[in-house]
């Protein structure tokens, strides 16, 4: 395989994967105009628990031996807790704000990647990761609504969940003749019966759905879940998982924009700037450092090899 034909496949299965935070920014607008008020949790189970049985019964293909535990573990971090984080961020912070909270992700992700994977972040993508960040600051700090502290903790401790999640799949891969479909039902699924006796426990009964609650649970069931998820593990399994979280600042730009469209958020010239610079920092995190070895080719069992490049002091 050429070099050009590694490099476009690669940078095809980074555009499919930045179709996720894309649709994951249209996740606050939903919420805030379709589904029931203040049901962060019951909103975050019927988000994941549906999707997963479906993908479940898709796939035929249930954990077992140490799987058990690691789908469960991957099961609480990206689903368990971050969803109940992001739709309590949702619940209580304009669409724009919550969005961009999400931008720190990559910041938390070299730290768990250090940790997790021994790779010491190279000096691009941490000035990625501070660009990001400056530009959140920007959108956050200069916007005119104002913020409130619960939301705002809540959009930061579900980035950090997000992130960890995202790091300790890179690390444990997926058990040999399993694809990512397969692993978003365990995921979602895992993270639905977490997620199941909190909402019972604490919101109480289900609320009444109307129509538009029924449609809006549907589309975020089906495109902001089952096939966003599938396309950000299936882009974690091919590229570094410190590139793909890069990919999370889309989602501020996506929550903006729509937030600004659909919902008339005003956005001043200083926020504007802002979600430029967060995209920026997207771009930026995305160069991958100068390699000077290049590993055989990563076989993925669900479409083409991507190489995997070995700089001198890291495989971020």
């Amino acid at each position: 395989m050429t070099t050009a034909t590694r490099s476009t496949g690669y940078a095809s299965t980074l555009a499919l994967t930045a179709l996720t935070p894309i649709v994951w920014g249209s996740t606050y607008a939903v919420t805030t105009e379709f589904l029931p008020p203040d049901r962060p949790l019951f909103t975050a189970l019927m988000r994941a628990l549906p999707a997963g049985l479906v993908l479940l019964a898709l796939t035929r293909v249930l954990p077992h031996g140490k799987w058990l535990g690691r789908a469960a573990v991957l099961g609480v971090l990206n689903i368990g807790v971050f969803f109940p984080l992001l739709f309590l961020a949702a619940y209580r912070l304009p669409g724009g704000v919550a969005g961009v909270l999400g931008a720190v992700a990559p910041m938390f992700a070299l730290g768990f990647a250090a940790v997790l994977l021994a790779e010491a972040p190279t000096r691009r993508k941490v000035i990625a990761g501070v660009v990001g960040v400056f530009g959140v600051s920007l959108v956050v700090l200069r916007g005119t609504a104002e913020l409130d502290l619960i939301g705002v903790v809540a959009g930061l401790a579900g980035a950090a969940s997000m992130a960890a999640g995202t790091v300790l799949t890179k690390k444990w891969g997926r058990p040999d003749g399993v694809g990512p479909l397969a692993m978003t039902g365990w995921q979602l699924t895992a993270g639905g019966l977490f997620i199941a006796p909190l909402a019972l426990l604490i919101e109480g009964a289900p609320p009444a759905l109307d129509g538009e609650a029924i449609g809006g649970y549907l589309y975020l069931g089906i495109i902001g879940t089952a096939l966003a998820y599938w396309l950000w593990l299936r882009g974690i399994s091919r590229v570094p998982a410190t590139s793909v979280v890069f990919l999370a600042l889309l989602s501020p730009v996506s929550a903006a924009v729509i937030g600004w469209i659909a919902l008339g958020q005003a956005l001043t010239t200083l926020q504007i700037l802002g979600l430029g610079i967060a995209l920026a920092g997207t771009v930026l995190g995305q160069i991958p450092a100068k390699s000077k070895v290049a590993e055989p080719a990563e076989v993925s069992p669900t479409g083409p090899a991507v190489p995997i490049l070995v700089s001198a002091t890291s495989r971020v």
